[in-house]
């Protein structure tokens, strides 16, 4: 059988397979498999009813216990596994006969330690707190530049005019790129983070395949032109390290770039569908905008850009007194954990305010905690001021459409128009329509 064919038929064996166990209840499937009328916070509540660890036929198990998902992020008996361990179907590219890197499948994000630690370490200084410090004036820059732009429309799309506008010019240039083409970046990031729960048909592997091969030959340009024409930026200092290999350097590069926009992308446009959708956070918010800080750590533990993560165990052990056997994948509910009861006091409900925000798991924890947690922060709070200062009746445009993965929540399409509400007309909460 053709490799397309049997990867079609696979592809559509195990969705049907995934679709059958979340019919018939199955936990882990109801997570990864629900369709357009999708609520992934509903699903969490389930799976925190049926247990503290609650197991599937999927074989795994899953928790949205708080207290489990921060001691296991934590502890160094648990590693990770690429986000399409797990996929019926391998989504590897090739070119001219080379096999593609994949930054998010084989970057220092999915591996252990001592490559992970090795490799992080090599770009850390370019996102301590005094790094990001110095970005500050960049971001207020970028932010105004694109709210200038998109003032003269009126209408205009949250995510594709502004929201994955501002972060793929910050990171660019934080980076070194030149003459950076955003609307290549955001179709990269697009296919990547797509498919990083694992490409559901063939369409989506071929729009894979090719963000990969397009990006493959952009960072080898950049790679090229780095060592010709060295700067202070990262890019830079990664080409001039000999003890890096090219998958290593590609990878590396790659995820700083992609990473370093998708998260906020997404994060900025659940904190707006946030805002809009509660009239007290949106005043609060238009009469001080040094609100916009709490309301992104709330947004970030309500409705996160990660939702869940997968660790194993490099041994047998107990958790919460179930035993696991060694290399059995355990999938943390980050958003699930996020409104923990046992935590947080009325946790489905927003509230900036509350004491213990910071508390959440949205970027993770331990030696995986996220790198471009502080620029995230730092971009998504900006964007946040910039836009409501400069638009106080801001207000949905249409439906908005989410992204089909299940690992990454955020917005693919979100109209919004600057005018102010009609006296006569009745205001309506954005219409979100689930996609996958």
């Amino acid at each position: 059988m053709p490799s397309t064919v049997k990867n079609a038929t696979l592809l559509l064996l195990g969705r049907a397979a995934v679709r059958a166990h979340a019919l018939l209840g199955d936990p882990a499937a109801r997570v990864v498999g629900m369709g357009r009328t999708h609520d992934p916070y509903a699903e969490y509540e389930r799976v925190r009813r049926a247990g503290v660890l609650v197991r599937s036929r999927l074989g795994l198990h899953l928790t949205a216990s708080h207290e489990v998902c921060s001691s296991l992020l934590r502890d160094p008996g648990f590693g990770v596994l690429p986000p399409n361990a797990l996929a019926p179907v391998d989504s590897t590219a090739h070119a001219g006969g080379r096999r593609l890197v994949n930054p998010v499948e084989e970057s220092f994000l999915v591996r252990n330690p001592p490559d992970h630690t090795r490799l992080r370490r090599l770009v850390t200084p370019w996102f301590t707190p005094r790094g990001l410090r110095a970005q500050a004036a960049t971001v207020e820059r970028v932010v105004h530049a694109h709210l200038d732009e998109v003032a003269a429309r009126g209408t205009f799309d949250l995510v594709g005019d502004f929201a994955a506008r501002v972060p793929i010019q910050v990171i660019t240039e934080l980076l070194g790129v030149p003459n950076a083409d955003h609307a290549s970046f955001a179709r990269w990031g697009s296919a990547l983070v797509n498919a990083i729960d694992g490409v559901r048909d063939m369409g989506e592997m071929r729009a894979l395949h090719t963000a990969l091969r397009e990006f493959d030959a952009f960072l080898d340009d950049l790679i090229a032109f780095r060592r010709r024409e060295p700067g202070d930026d990262a890019v830079s200092a990664l080409v001039s390290r000999e003890d890096l290999s090219r998958e290593d350097l590609v990878a590396t590069t790659g995820l700083l770039l992609v990473a370093g926009f998708e998260t906020t992308v997404n994060l900025i446009g659940n904190a707006v569908l946030a805002v809009l959708g509660d009239p007290a956070v949106r005043e609060r918010l238009v009469a001080d905008p040094s609100h916009a800080d709490a309301v992104v750590e709330e947004t970030l533990r309500t409705d996160p850009p990660v939702q869940y993560t997968v660790r194993v165990p490099t041994e047998s052990t107990v958790i919460a007194g179930t035993r696991v056997p060694a290399g059995t994948p355990v999938m943390l509910l980050l958003a699930g954990a996020n409104r923990d009861p046992a935590v947080f006091a009325d946790p489905h409900r927003f509230d900036p305010d509350r004491a213990d925000v910071r508390e959440h798991l949205a970027f993770s924890s331990g030696i995986h905690y996220c790198l471009g947690a502080g620029l995230a922060r730092m971009e998504a709070a900006a964007a946040l001021r910039g836009l409501f200062t400069r638009f106080p009746d801001l207000r949905p445009a249409g439906r908005v459409r989410r992204r089909p993965s299940r690992v990454i929540r955020g917005a693919a399409h979100f109209p919004v128009t600057t005018g102010a509400v009609p006296a006569h007309a009745t205001h309506r909460h954005p219409i979100v329509e689930i996609t996958g």
